[in-house]
């Protein structure tokens, strides 16, 4: 019996170190395949806010990467607008590898917040919008997305949304792009300069919306409440941001 039971520890010990090594060498191969995955959903996403979802969704995996790369600028910023060129490990800073979600965690003025300019076709040295990661909570668990800003900084070019778990065909529109285009052409200021954002108004439907407002959708209120609390507070955190490159102090970002 003993044996026995000395074998079948022998056996399992050299069974789970076999095992063991199979899974990590399965990791380890499989893992410049998952960080291209990773990369090519986070530069789609960022592209999504300025470009047609359906025309992107044709486009082969390299053909997405070369847009992104012929089109997009980017950078980070900290709260007071200053660009930030290390990261904690001082490493380059690279805006496509800022994790949003692990950043939301923190206070807002210990955060990075990146920054997408996507560029003008003919004229690479012009911005035509600024992109810019949101954040939040949904009714049942985060939401996130961009938000694209024309050159003024006020004019919302786009928006790209999406979800970890809100209600099939309620809370869970936010991704569709019906939801998605009624911010297009909505401005985030006030006639006084004051930032008011856009809000997400209970219910659909609506006549006399104003240029900060736009339908929410039927039985998902507090999807829409948490929608319009992300685009107002991470607006409010580029503030900054906004105000060194409208007084051309920042040229170069």
């Amino acid at each position: 019996m003993r044996q026995s039971n000395t074998y079948i520890l022998l056996f399992t010990a050299a069974l789970t170190i076999v095992v063991g090594g199979l899974l990590s060498l399965a990791s380890q191969g499989l893992a410049p395949a998952q960080k291209i995955s990773v990369e090519l959903d986070t530069k789609t996403q960022i592209l999504s806010s300025v470009m047609d979802r359906n025309e992107l969704a044709k486009l082969k995996k390299d053909e997405v990467l070369n847009l992104y790369k012929a089109r997009i600028q980017s950078l980070v910023v900290d709260i007071n607008g200053e660009e930030v060129l290390k990261n904690a490990k001082g490493n380059p800073m690279i805006a496509e590898e800022v994790d949003i979600s692990k950043n939301y965690k923190k206070t807002p003025e210990e955060r990075v917040y990146p920054v997408f300019k996507y560029m003008d076709e003919k004229d690479p040295t012009q911005v035509d919008a600024y992109i810019l990661p949101l954040y939040g909570a949904g009714l049942w668990d985060k939401i996130w997305g961009y938000v694209a800003l024309k050159s003024d900084l006020n004019t919302i070019a786009g928006t790209s949304f999406d979800h970890k778990s809100e209600t099939p065909g309620l809370g869970a529109r936010i991704a569709s792009s019906e939801v998605q285009n009624r911010f297009v052409g909505k401005h985030i200021y006030d006639d006084a300069g004051n930032l008011v954002s856009v809000t997400m108004v209970k219910g659909e439907g609506h006549t006399g919306l104003t240029d900060h407002e736009v339908d929410g959708m039927s039985g998902a209120t507090i999807t829409g409440r948490g929608l319009t609390d992300m685009l107002e507070n991470y607006l409010s955190y580029y503030q900054s941001y906004f105000k060194k490159v409208n007084s051309g102090s920042v040229a170069n970002l």
